[in-house]
């Protein structure tokens, strides 16, 4: 994976809320070598999860299992077509979350930008 290709898409996507975005933490992954790219692209601080320590990350590991409901592990992401995962999006960023007091991340997001 080129990390420079995954830093510009990072950025196109979190650029337009940048002033939202605070912080990014990811994993220790060869696809976030270009991370002071985005960080100074977004103004956010980077943070890098200890190995083997999912908890740090504790938004996106849920994500992933929610994912896996729809995608198995181990799928070539390749193989799917762009309307399976732009619906398979749709379904879990309008999925109520006890988290959120049963909010939609999507409600929640643009209830932050507003």
């Amino acid at each position: 994976m080129d990390h420079g290709k995954v830093a510009d898409a990072v950025i196109r996507l979190l650029y337009p809320y940048r002033k939202n975005v605070l912080t990014i933490t990811t994993d220790n992954g060869f696809e976030f070598r270009s991370h002071r790219k985005i960080k100074e692209a977004l103004k956010a601080t980077v943070y890098f999860a200890d190995s083997y320590s999912s908890w740090q990350k504790g938004g996106i590991e849920n994500m992933n299992k929610l994912i896996r409901q729809y995608i198995p592990k181990g799928t070539d992401f390749r193989e799917l077509c762009d309307e399976f995962i732009r619906s398979v999006q749709l379904k879990l960023n309008r999925r109520p979350r006890e988290k959120l007091n049963f909010s939609t991340p999507k409600d929640e997001f643009f209830r932050l930008l507003l």
